[in-house]
C-alpha cells in the first residue's frame, strides 16, 4: 500500500525554511514594533557604512541587534559598550545566516536622558581635543565700539541686551544677526552667523544666546559645528544661553560665559556711570598731585629767587662797590696818615736844614767867599790879586785881594 502524497513529509531547502520563519516573524504584529531594554555588548560601529552592530543582553539571555545608518544618524548620543538602553525596533530573521535578530530603529539611554548622554559625550570629546582650554580664550575688549548679537529677533533676550547696552554704554553700536534659536535648522544658522561676523569683521565682541528653556530647547547650542566655529572666531564671543543653571557646549568653548543674556550685556561693555565716577576721582587725584607739585615748585622757585638775589650781578656789584668804598676810605686814611707822618718828618728835617742853610747864616751877618767857584775856607786858599766872589745876605761883591 502506497502512502498518499499529502501524508508524505515535505522536504524544503534551508532558504525556504529561513524565508518561512522570517515571514512568520515579519507578519507578527507583536514583533513589528517592540521596546526592549538591555545592556549593549559586542559593539561594532562601522564608520564607513554608518551601521551599528551589537548585542543586547540581560542576566540570562542575549539577542543580536543592528541599527542601520539611516536610523543611526538621528541618534543624539553615541552608543557605548556596557551602556544600558531602551531600544525600539522589529524582530526578524537574517536569512543568509538564519540568525534571529533585533533591527533597532531608535534607542535611548535607560535612566539618563538621551540628550544628557549626548551632551556629556560631546563635552568630553571636545575637552580632550583642547577646545575648552583657557589658553585659547580671547580677552573681551574694554571699550568695544560695535556689539554683535546672535539671537532671535523676537525673543526677550534681544530686548534685555539692547536695554542694558543702551543704559550702560550708549556710544556702542549694536549689530543683530537674527537666527532661530531652536529647531532643526537653528544650529546651522548659529554657525553661519558666527562666520558672517568674522568674514566681514563687523563687531568687536559677539554675544550669542537666548532665554531659558529645556535641554531640548537649548540643544542647538550644543552643536559640535558651532563649537568649532566659536573656537575659530577671531572676534571674542560671550555665551549667554538660558539661565544661570543651564550649561551648553557653547558656554564652555566661548571666551566668556554669562549666566543670562542680561549679564552678557553687562560683561560686554563698561558702565558709563562707573566710568564717569572713575574719571572724576582720577581728575581729583591728578588735580591734587598737580597742586602739590605746583606748591613744591613755587617753594623751590622762591628758594632759587633768594639764592639768585643773593648772587645776582647787581647784588654782587653793589657789594663790590661797598667793599671798594671801604677800601678807598681805608686807603685814604692810610695815605693821609703816611702824608701827615711825612709832612711832620719833612717839617722837622726842614727845621734842621734851615738851621744849616748858608743863607740863614748870611742873614745873621756872615758871608761866603768863593774863588773859581769854590768856597774859600782858609787864607791859604788865596793870594794877592786873586779875584773873589763874596756872597752876602742881599747880594754879591766881586773884590780883588790886595793883601
Amino acid at each position: 500500500m502506497t502512502t498518499p502524497d499529502f501524508l508524505k513529509p515535505r522536504i524544503i531547502s534551508v532558504s525556504q525554511l529561513n524565508y518561512y520563519v522570517k515571514s512568520l516573524l515579519d507578519n507578527d504584529a507583536h514583533l513589528s514594533s517592540v521596546f526592549v531594554t538591555g545592556e549593549i555588548s559586542n559593539l561594532t560601529d562601522h564608520y564607513r557604512s554608518g551601521h551599528i552592530y551589537f548585542s543586547l543582553k540581560d542576566n540570562n539571555c542575549v539577542i543580536k541587534a543592528v541599527m542601520f545608518a539611516g536610523n543611526a544618524r538621528n541618534l543624539k548620543f553615541k552608543p557605548q559598550e556596557g551602556m544600558k538602553i531602551i531600544a525600539r525596533g522589529r524582530v526578524s530573521l537574517y536569512e543568509p545566516s538564519g540568525n534571529y535578530q533585533f533591527y533597532v530603529e531608535d534607542m535611548q539611554p535607560d535612566g539618563i536622558g538621551e540628550l544628557t548622554i549626548a551632551f556629556e559625550q560631546l563635552k568630553k570629546k571636545l575637552s580632550e581635543k583642547g577646545i575648552f582650554d583657557q589658553s585659547h580664550k580671547k580677552p573681551i575688549p574694554k571699550f568695544p565700539q560695535t556689539i554683535g548679537v546672535i539671537t532671535s529677533p523676537t525673543g526677550a533676550a534681544i530686548q534685555d541686551i539692547k536695554n542694558i547696552l543702551h543704559r550702560r554704554f550708549p556710544s556702542a553700536d549694536i549689530v543683530l544677526c537674527p537666527v532661530l534659536v531652536q529647531g532643526e535648522s537653528a544650529s546651522a544658522q548659529l554657525v553661519n552667523a558666527v562666520n558672517i561676523f568674522n568674514e566681514y569683521d563687523c563687531a568687536d565682541v559677539i554675544i550669542i544666546g537666548r532665554g531659558g528653556g529645556s535641554i531640548e530647547d537649548l540643544w542647538a547650542f550644543n552643536s559640535e559645528e558651532l563649537a568649532y566655529a566659536i573656537y575659530a572666531s577671531n572676534i571674542p564671543v560671550i555665551s549667554a544661553v538660558g539661565h544661570e543653571t543651564d550649561f551648553t557646549i557653547c558656554d564652555f568653548v566661548s571666551d566668556l560665559r554669562a549666566p543670562t543674556p542680561s549679564a552678557a550685556a553687562e560683561l560686554a561693555v563698561p558702565d558709563k556711570e562707573e566710568l564717569i565716577a572713575y574719571y572724576n576721582s582720577q581728575k581729583q587725584y591728578l588735580t591734587s598731585i598737580l597742586d602739590n607739585k605746583i606748591s613744591k615748585a613755587n617753594r623751590v622757585l622762591s628758594e632759587y629767587k633768594l639764592v639768585l638775589n643773593e648772587n645776582s650781578p647787581e647784588k654782587q656789584i653793589s657789594k663790590y662797590n661797598e667793599n671798594l668804598s671801604l677800601f678807598r676810605n681805608r686807603l685814604e686814611s692810610i695815605m693821609n696818615e703816611k702824608l701827615n707822618t711825612a709832612f711832620e718828618k719833612i717839617h722837622k728835617n726842614g727845621g734842621k736844614l734851615e738851621a744849616l742853610n748858608p743863607v740863614s747864616v748870611l742873614q745873621r751877618g756872615y758871608s761866603v767867599a768863593e774863588k773859581d767857584g769854590k768856597i774859600v775856607s782858609s787864607v791859604n786858599d788865596v793870594k794877592t790879586d786873586d779875584i773873589l766872589n763874596i756872597t752876602l745876605k742881599d747880594g754879591k761883591i766881586i773884590t780883588k785881594v790886595q793883601g
